[in-house]
């Protein structure tokens, strides 16, 4: 191949092509993954058609409506259907292809056919309920048994929504004066995000299931399209396992949701809902009035009877009674005379015991007061025995450190030939006390001498300790000794 091409040329070629290939127009099942309306009025879609599994996508093409035709085909289709067009509908829609050079290959829709989508969804619709059927879960909330009047109202719903205030205002002022507690859990009910708001609602009351009776999933009035939103198998499937019965009141009179269906009650609007449980309150109500009546009545038979039986029983107890009275008036006096003999013996006996315990007093005193006293004369001679013997031993020992007094004096030391040494006024121990040419005082028994030192002389350790064996242990208090010459 030589001939060489531009793109756009190329791209001419491929248009002219799928135009001679596909001069007709074809009728096309596909879901819409993609919407949008522009200011001109011209509408873009995303067509997709998915594997059966339905995640999977298996073709994807753009789509477009032109203005002129699309204001004709919507308002037919959301009249016949009730729904709008939207993202995640199935339609058969009437097209042509078109290739252009800029943007590509896209279909032109020239119609819609609205009998399609209906069978579309009452085919999905009849699959979810013929699978929670399969499940065996389609009626678990049907099953739960209802409350005795049920005050304590969980509401989802959105604050903003008219049927959410006519419920809470029909509730609030209800003929009968009754209380209700409602707590909103609010929830988007319409577009994509109503599975999501839905079920993440549900799941925030079960956390909490033991502050309420039922839960109640309300909204006003709104499009068929708006109840579509309903028939979803995840929102019906946490219906069915939700643990309180779930009354749901979305507001249309012509078709119910699978939601409604698997509900424990379903009513058409959101006052329907609130009358339902103010008529519920009031036939509990009625029926506790009613019981309690019929145990008044009850009672009334009960306690007639019993009074009948208590007069009758009366009447053959007087004659017992006094029997049984003048038998225990006898057995009385006789334990009366009985306990005042008893008596009288006692008292004769506690008269003597007296005495004699004061006699035995007397004795054991006396007992104790001699006994007393000559262990106190024990004791006192021979306190005197030890005090005498301690004396004796102290003057021994007194003696004794007399002696040791007279021979530690000075005046006897020197006598026996020592003397005392000292240098200006202080006693010489040890040698080096002195220095050469100091001026010593010789203590002698006799009188004193004044000498001069000229020199000292040392002697080594061994001559100390071999002197200091041989002195007494008072006179072992130097190592060195001063010659004095």
């Amino acid at each position: 191949m030589s001939d060489k091409v531009s793109l756009t040329e190329l791209q001419l070629i491929i248009r002219d092509t799928l135009y001679l290939s596909f001069p007709d127009s074809y009728w096309v099942m596909a879901e819409i993954s993609e919407i949008n309306e522009n200011s001109a009025g011209h509408c873009y879609l995303e067509l997709i058609e998915k594997n059966p599994d339905e995640t999977n996508v298996r073709a994807r093409v753009k789509a477009i409506i032109w203005s002129n035709r699309y204001r004709f085909i919507k308002a037919c289709f959301e009249d016949s259907t009730g729904e709008q067009l939207r993202n995640g509908i199935k339609i058969l829609v009437k097209t042509k292809i078109e290739y252009h050079e800029l943007y590509g290959l896209s279909l032109i829709i020239s119609d819609i056919d609205p009998a399609f989508t209906l069978g579309e969804m009452a085919m999905k619709r009849q699959l979810i309920i013929k699978k929670l059927e399969q499940e065996g879960v389609f009626s678990m909330n049907k099953g739960l048994q209802f409350p005795i009047a049920p005050q304590r109202i969980a509401v989802i719903s959105s604050k903003n929504a008219a049927g959410y205030s006519d419920f809470v205002n029909h509730l609030t002022n209800n003929s009968f004066g009754y209380v209700f507690y409602t707590t909103l859990i609010e929830s988007s009910l319409q577009g994509p995000e109503t599975e999501h708001s839905i079920i993440s609602s549900l799941d925030k009351i079960a956390l909490k299931a033991n502050m309420f009776d039922l839960a109640v999933i309300i909204r006003g009035g709104g499009s068929q399209s708006d109840l579509s939103w309903f028939d979803n198998y995840n929102i019906a499937y946490h219906v069915t396992q939700f643990p309180l019965p779930v009354i749901t009141g979305i507001g249309h009179d012509k078709d119910i949701s699978v939601t409604d269906m698997v509900a424990n009650r379903s009513l058409k609007t959101p006052t329907a809902v609130a009358d339902f449980l103010i008529d519920s309150v009031a036939g509990d109500e009625n029926h506790i009035i009613g019981m309690s009546s019929e145990i008044i009545a009850a009672s009334r038979l009960i306690i007639e009877k019993n009074r009948n039986r208590i007069e009758a029983s009366g009447i053959r107890l007087f004659p017992l009674a006094r029997i049984m009275m003048s038998y225990l008036k006898d057995r009385l006096s006789t334990k009366i005379i009985d306990v005042i003999n008893t008596v009288k013996e006692l008292v004769i006996r506690a008269g003597m015991i007296p005495s004699n315990h004061k006699s035995r007093l007397f004795s054991r005193a006396g007992t104790i007061f001699s006994e007393s006293s000559l262990m106190l004369k024990r004791g006192n001679q021979r306190l005197v025995t030890a005090t005498t013997n301690l004396m004796g031993i102290n003057n021994v020992m007194t003696s004794g450190l007399e002696s040791k007094l007279e021979l530690l004096n000075p005046e006897n030391i020197l006598k026996r030939g020592y003397s005392i040494t000292s240098v200006n006024g202080r006693i010489v121990k040890s040698s080096e006390q002195i220095k050469q040419y100091d001026i010593i005082d010789t203590q002698l028994f006799e009188g004193k001498l004044k000498s001069r030192v000229v020199e000292k002389v040392k002697r080594n350790k061994s001559q100390v300790e071999n002197q200091k064996n041989k002195l007494p242990p008072d006179e072992k208090s130097s190592d060195l000794k001063l010659w004095e010459i």
